[in-house]
């Protein structure tokens, strides 16, 4: 068995005037929920073996958070998790689903696309929430049957999405 936590970067500030999008850093908001979230995973044992994080400095900053927080493994920081899609995002988690657990900091409409993607089935409450939207700070704990490697779409159990409003 192993787990995927998809996790939406935190709540981050406007671009200021000549600021790239890619370097928007958080906000105050974003940097309190992105410890709310590393205590929340914290306190569930969800504790990955390797996380991918997207090299935007609102995901890395969402990593700081959560580090502070919660042990995040080994660190890997990739630009494409900024640009690719759904697909991509699939592609990099089986290049590196050897590790047990995965925690895969990134953004949307990707991450929401794929936890719809990889979730076949999961638990009433989990789907109810993530239908409702990919917030801030969402993180989408998906169970595979065997490494990640072979994770396919319709695969995973999505055993739980949480949120910074959650306890």
């Amino acid at each position: 068995m192993s787990r995927l936590f998809l996790l939406r970067h935190a709540k981050a500030g406007w671009a200021l005037p000549g600021m790239r999008d890619f370097d928007r850093p958080l906000d105050a908001s974003g940097r309190a929920d992105a410890e709310k979230m590393g205590t929340a995973m914290r306190s569930r044992s969800y504790v990955p073996d390797l996380t991918l994080c997207s090299n935007a400095r609102r995901a890395r900053e969402t990593l700081e958070g959560v580090a502070g927080q919660s042990d995040t493994g080994k660190v890997l920081f990739f630009d494409s998790l900024y640009s690719e899609d759904a697909a991509g995002y699939l592609r990099l988690i089986r290049d590196h689903g050897r590790s047990g657990s995965l925690l895969v900091i990134g953004h949307n409409p990707m991450t929401e696309d794929l936890a719809m993607a990889v979730s076949g089935d999961g638990g009433e409450t989990a789907r109810a929430m993530l239908n409702h939207g990919f917030p801030t700070s969402g993180l989408a704990v998906v169970r595979f049957p065997g490494d990640l490697v072979k994770a396919t779409q319709g695969a995973g159990y999505l055993e739980a999405f949480l949120t910074p409003a959650d306890p």
